[in-house]
């Protein structure tokens, strides 16, 4: 059975950080791309933040997030990681953790095999 199970979220003030953890089970984590994807109060699609891929660990980012987020994976413990720095209010979101097999989506897009149930990230002071 395919479980991924994210962690890490909370409250934190503008300008704070957060690490995001996913830890994945059911499937051979080397084969697949990994994904955050958040989901931002009102708006109607949700939005592809980051994705890590499963050959070369390249690495996609929404042009807002170069810079301030870093995704990385550890394969030996099945855990892909979102480190947020620099934290806006507008970063505010439920952060699902999601895997595609073998290559990321286009840049911002959402189009995953695999999702986590999310967990909920808040940036205010």
């Amino acid at each position: 059975q395919v479980q991924l199970v994210e962690s890490g979220g909370g409250l934190v003030q503008p300008g704070g950080s957060l690490r995001l953890s996913c830890e994945a089970s059911g499937f051979t984590l080397d084969y697949y791309a990994y994904g955050w994807v958040r989901q931002v109060p009102g708006r109607e699609r949700n939005e592809g933040v980051a994705c890590i891929s499963s050959s070369d660990g390249s690495r996609v980012y929404v042009d807002s997030m170069k810079g301030r987020f870093t995704i990385s994976r550890d394969n030996t413990n099945n855990t892909v990681y979102l480190q947020m720095n620099s934290l806006r209010p507008e970063d505010t979101a439920v952060y699902y953790c999601a895997a595609r097999f073998q290559f990321c989506p286009n840049v911002g897009q959402t189009n995953y095999d695999y999702w986590g149930q999310g967990t909920q990230v808040t940036v205010s002071s």
